[in-house]
């Protein structure tokens, strides 16, 4: 356990932060980011939702944080963070949803598991289709980060202003005390609560904890809120500052993404628009529970997974008609078939 690192996706910020370095600087052609380009029957997607129109005019981007030690980072490794940002192209408004790792899904391949396995077992395209087949989404992008080189890119841009509370400082530092150990570096210990500035590793540390009130719950939380620090940090910093957060990220050789330039340059000339508007998890607290499916583990559990993605396309694309694939509806009934043979006086959502 102490060994363990917990990766902390930042990738948003840090595709803001790639957007302008690459606009500046596209004629160098010096960004050396692995870049997987996928095949038209790659990503699988709902039949209903090819049709959906309240979903068009959005860019849903998968977020994926993984443990990259070994150079492990397209596959062979759980996705601990998964992070869906839904970005409205006209508006700029941005919802993040964070897709709790523990929930028990269909891996896309008719194998219930947690879902965090699904990366292991196929990368990245495995776990954007099982996000797709699960939840009725249209994900055809993501962005993998790994450890190494965060706790620089959080530097890069002079640390990141974070509220914390009386009862995360212990667990902070005991967390930067375990990494610097790991990392062969000095730490500066958290003193005092409250709205302060955290450097990167206090940053990284902050966001592996999970032994406060809330615990994995709100760990996710924690994460997007660090997430929502580094993208207004990156849009208030200069080119400099933005050029030597990429070079920090793309050095490090943690990063492995399906975007490509052209597509983040439509993003640049609206870049000042883009703000995070609203955040959220799923399954949706008033849709699940949790508990251990036998030789599955401790589970997160969908109780009814048409609820769920009904709650999150009303969340994410203002749409409070959806009605849920043939698919989902499979899949809900296998989850709580499941359900019922370990918890069968489960209280269901009406």
């Amino acid at each position: 356990m102490k060994k363990k690192v917990i990766i902390i996706v930042l990738e948003l910020a840090v595709i803001v932060a790639m957007l302008v370095a690459l606009y500046m600087f596209r004629d160098f052609g010096k960004t050396s980011i692995p870049r997987v380009e996928f095949t038209d029957t790659d990503i699988e997607i709902n039949e209903p939702v090819k049709e959906d129109e309240e979903m068009k005019g959005y860019l849903n981007i998968a977020l994926f944080g993984v443990d990259s030690r070994g150079g492990r980072i397209k596959e062979k490794t759980r996705s601990d963070v998964m992070i869906i940002a839904s970005i409205n192209q006209d508006t700029g408004d941005i919802k993040l949803v964070s897709v709790y790792r523990d929930t028990y899904l269909n891996l896309s391949t008719d194998k219930y598991q947690k879902c965090n396995a699904a990366y292991m077992y196929g990368g990245p395209k495995q776990a954007i289709n099982m996000l797709n087949q699960n939840l009725d989404l249209d994900i055809q992008d993501f962005v993998t980060v790994g450890f190494e080189g965060l706790r620089d890119a959080v530097d890069a841009l002079g640390g990141v202003m974070i509220d914390v509370s009386k009862s995360e400082i212990v667990h902070l530092n005991n967390y930067q005390f375990t990494m610097a150990e790991d990392l062969d570096c000095d730490y500066t210990p958290v003193k005092e609560e409250g709205y302060q500035l955290l450097d990167g590793l206090q940053a990284v540390a902050y966001c592996r904890i999970r032994y406060t009130t809330g615990g994995d719950f709100k760990r996710a939380e924690r994460q997007r809120e660090v997430i929502k620090a580094m993208i207004e940090k990156a849009k208030e910093a200069d080119v400099e500052t933005l050029v030597k957060v990429v070079n920090e990220v793309a050095e490090s050789g943690v990063v492995y993404t399906s975007l490509d330039i052209q597509k983040m340059l439509e993003l640049v000339p609206d870049l000042a628009k883009y703000k995070v508007v609203d955040e959220g998890g799923f399954p949706n607290s008033d849709y699940r529970s949790t508990g251990k499916l036998g030789s599955d583990g401790d589970c997160v559990l969908a109780l009814d997974l048409v609820k769920n993605v009904e709650w999150l396309h009303e969340f994410l694309f203002d749409d409070a008609h959806h009605e849920a694939s043939e698919t989902v509806q499979t899949n809900s009934q296998y989850i709580r078939d499941k359900i019922a043979k370990y918890f069968p006086d489960m209280k269901y959502p009406e």
